[in-house]
C-alpha cells in the first residue's frame, strides 16, 4: 500500500536538503581533504565530510537526532498522541566511537552503538526505536519496513532515518582495493576510480495514504531483494528483482518510470550492473528514463544513501529540474543508450525510481510520485 511522505530532512556535506539540492543543480562537488586518519596509511586522501564545528564523538547520533527532530516538527506530529515508531538504517552504527576507544578514548556502552537513545531523546513519545544495520541499502530497507507497518495498521506514522559517519575502518577497506587513491567519485564514467565516503544523515516521516495532511510526495512502493551473490560484487539479476518487486507492489508498468536516481557508486562492478538492470527491467519494458546520481557530489553516505536519493527524487518532482551526474564526463560502454543527465535538465517526472544496493546483495528500490 502506498504511503504519504510528510517530511524529509537531510544533512550532507552541503548542509540541509535544500542546500544539497541547490548544490546538485549547480553541479558542485562537496569533496575535500580527508579529515580522519592518515591518508598514506589508508590510501585515501579525500572525503565528503560534514563539518559542524563539533567533535567526532558520536557524530552520527548527533546528526540523525537533529534530522529526526526537524522532521517531526515539519510533519506537525506529536508522537505522544499517535502510535509512532522510528526505524534507523545504518551500515556502520557508531563504529567511530569504538575506534576512538581503541586509541585511548572513553569506553562505549553497547546500547549507544545503536540510535535508540539519540532518536528517542530527540523525539519524545516514540513507541520504539529500532536500528537496522544493513549495508548501503539500509535506508531503503527501513523505508520498506515502515510501509509494511502502516499497511498492517501497526503504526499511525513512522519516522524513518538513515545515518553513517566516516570511519577509519571503512576508509581502510575502500583504500586497499585500489592501486592509487581515488581523487573523486565519477558515477557511470569510463574512467571511474572507485568510491569515496561521505557523511550523511536523513529522516523522513511516512503516514498512511488516506491521511489527509499535506504531503511532499507519495511513496508508491519499495521493492527488496537479498541475492547473497557475493560478499561485495553486485548481481544484475538481484538488482533487477528488486526493481520488478517495486513495480509489482506498486502496480506500475516499467514504461511509467521516467527518472532514475541511481545508486551510482563510481565503482568497477556496480555501475555496469546497475546499467544492465535498468536496461533489462525499464528499457526493455518501454521506458526511456533520465538517469542521475548524487554520489559524485555527496560521496557514498551508506546507511543514509537511499533516503538521500528519495529526498532528491521528491525535489525533482516538485521543482521540475533534474541535477546532473557530478563527475560524469564520458559514459561507460555499458551505459550506451541510457540518458544520463550531463547538465541540469528541465524535466517534470511522473514516477521516480530511487536505487540503493549494498554488500551481500541487499537491494532496495523505491518508487515515488507527486502527492
Amino acid at each position: 500500500m502506498p504511503a504519504r511522505l510528510t517530511a524529509s530532512e537531510l544533512r550532507t556535506c552541503f548542509g540541509d536538503g535544500a542546500q544539497t539540492f541547490a548544490a546538485l543543480l549547480a553541479g558542485r562537488s562537496g569533496i575535500g581533504p580527508l579529515r580522519h586518519g592518515t591518508p598514506s596509511a589508508l590510501n585515501v586522501a579525500h572525503g565528503y565530510h560534514i563539518d559542524d564545528g563539533l567533535t567526532r564523538d558520536f557524530a552520527a547520533s548527533r546528526w540523525v537526532a537533529e534530522c529526526a527532530s526537524r522532521a517531526i516538527v515539519a510533519a506537525g506530529l506529536d508522537p505522544r498522541r499517535r502510535r509512532m515508531v522510528a526505524l534507523v538504517g545504518t551500515g556502520l552504527r557508531e563504529l567511530a566511537a569504538v575506534e576512538a576507544y581503541a586509541t585511548g578514548g572513553t569506553a562505549v556502552a553497547a546500547h549507544r552503538l545503536h540510535f535508540g537513545d539519540a532518536v528517542g531523546g530527540a523525539v519524545p513519545g516514540l513507541r520504539e526505536v529500532v536500528t537496522v544495520s544493513n549495508a548501503c541499502s539500509a535506508g531503503g530497507h527501513v523505508l520498506a519496513l515502515a510501509e509494511d507497518l502502516l499497511m498492517l495498521g501497526e503504526a499511525d506514522a513512522v519516522l524513518v532515518c538513515g545515518v553513517d559517519a566516516t570511519t577509519e575502518s571503512m576508509l581502510a577497506m575502500i583504500g586497499r582495493v585500489v592501486e592509487r587513491p581515488t581523487d573523486t567519485v565519477r558515477p557511470f564514467d569510463v574512467d571511474r576510480q572507485g568510491v569515496l565516503l561521505g557523511d550523511g544523515a536523513a529522516a523522513v516521516v511516512l503516514v498512511p495514504d488516506d491521511d489527509g495532511r499535506p504531503a511532499l510526495a507519495r511513496v508508491v512502493a519499495t521493492g527488496l531483494s537479498c541475492d547473497a551473490h557475493h560478499e561485495t560484487a553486485p548481481s544484475v539479476s538481484g538488482i533487477a528483482r528488486a526493481m520488478r518487486d517495486a513495480l509489482t507492489r506498486g502496480d506500475r508498468h516499467p514504461a511509467e518510470v521516467d527518472l532514475v536516481v541511481a545508486h551510482g557508486t563510481g565503482t568497477a562492478l556496480n555501475d555496469p550492473a546497475e546499467c544492465a538492470a535498468i536496461r533489462e527491467v525499464l528499457v526493455a519494458g518501454g521506458a526511456d528514463p533520465l538517469v542521475t546520481a548524487v554520489k559524485g557530489a555527496t560521496g557514498h553516505t551508506s546507511g543514509a544513501a537511499a533516503l538521500v536519493n528519495l529526498d532528491v527524487g521528491r525535489r525533482c518532482l516538485a521543482d521540475g529540474q533534474v541535477p546532473p551526474v557530478v563527475g560524469l564526463r564520458s559514459p561507460l560502454p555499458e551505459g550506451a543508450g541510457l540518458r544520463f543527465a550531463d547538465t541540469t535538465i528541465a524535466h517534470q517526472p511522473r514516477l521516480v525510481q530511487c536505487d540503493a544496493f549494498g554488500f551481500g546483495g541487499v537491494n532496495a528500490v523505491t518508487l515515488v510520485e507527486a502527492p
